[in-house]
């Protein structure tokens, strides 16, 4: 099922509608400055940009769009983008339609240099994706240590791409590595014309209730 254009469940924190980006600032805390365009979407020029909101379990709803790029353009150049959950851990965006390859670790929907999509869910370019991403933290005990790794489930227009995948460290270009603590969401400008629109994130409870 495609959740293109999905309204934000009861709970859910709005993190870009298409109003504004109030609620995001570049990497430095300095006011975000992403062109808002008149369709509400908003476009990647200006530099990373990172949610006021922390997050430790979340359900995450992100719609992009990869500008066409062209033919001579190759891999990583082709409308190159990414989505950091908590800030550390990269869901990559690319244009990756068409590719004749199996998707690796760096195309579109992977974790970046970490797993790859179970299969390549891509549209073409010019045409609006959806990423519905389940993210668990990383669990630690009293004493610091890490129990468990952070672990990821995620659909790319309705189909799934990672079923629970452990991640055992950030992916690259994290914000931070305090793995114990909430983080952000990150939208990556990496000098290519990519747009998001219809970004939500829902908090999910670390744990089920312990009664019957």
């Amino acid at each position: 099922m495609n959740t293109e254009h999905l309204a934000p469940p009861e709970g859910a924190i709005i993190l870009f509608d298409g109003s504004g980006l109030d609620d995001w600032a570049k990497r430095d805390g300095s006011p975000a400055v992403w062109p808002v365009l008149d369709d509400r979407s908003t476009i990647t020029r200006g530099g990373d940009i990172v949610s006021h909101a922390r997050f430790v379990d979340f359900q995450l709803h992100v719609e992009f769009l990869c500008n066409a790029s062209p033919a001579d353009i190759k891999g990583q150049g082709r409308a190159n983008s990414g989505i950091f959950l908590q800030g550390r851990y990269e869901v990559q965006v690319l244009d990756s339609f068409g590719i004749a390859h199996a998707p690796g670790k760096g195309d579109c929907g992977s974790l970046y240099n970490a797993a790859a999509p179970l299969v390549n869910a891509c549209l073409p370019p010019e045409e609006w994706q959806t990423y519905d991403i389940y993210f668990r933290a990383p669990r630690f005990d009293a004493a610091g240590t890490k129990t468990a790794p952070a672990r990821v489930t995620a659909l790319q227009n309705g189909r799934l791409i990672h079923n629970n995948v452990e991640l055992l460290t950030q992916t690259g270009a994290a914000l931070d590595e305090r793995y114990d603590h909430p983080g952000p969401i990150l939208l990556q400008d990496h000098g290519n014309d990519v747009r998001f629109r219809n970004v939500w994130a829902l908090p999910l409870p670390e744990s089920g209730a312990d009664v019957y």
